[in-house]
């Protein structure tokens, strides 16, 4: 995929990712690089979020969902290709 090319993902992390300003972090990170979307703590007790923008923002998101704020341990990152329409702007949701 072209690295402007204009993609949507969702994403689910496990490990340490909540009570340690993940959602808060990933707010700010997402819209530094430009990107819509959404993102929230799970009552599993992993965090998901939905990723939309240009393919070379999201991969550099992507790359940072590894490491997080300082505080978190990131086990996994499963990314899934997403279809439903995205809002503008980059959001904190309430646990879904």
């Amino acid at each position: 995929m072209a690295r402007n090319q204009s993609r949507c993902v969702r994403v689910a992390l496990t490990g340490r990712v909540q009570g340690v300003w993940y959602r808060a972090w990933t707010r700010e990170e997402a819209r530094d690089l430009g990107l819509d979307g959404w993102v929230r703590n799970r009552s599993d007790g992993s965090v998901e979020a939905v990723l939309s923008g240009r393919n070379g923002d999201i991969e550099a998101m992507l790359q940072l969902l590894w490491s997080g704020p300082p505080l978190a341990r990131v086990d996994s990152v499963v990314v899934e290709e997403w279809s439903e329409s995205v809002a503008p702007g980059f959001e904190q949701r309430p646990t879904g």
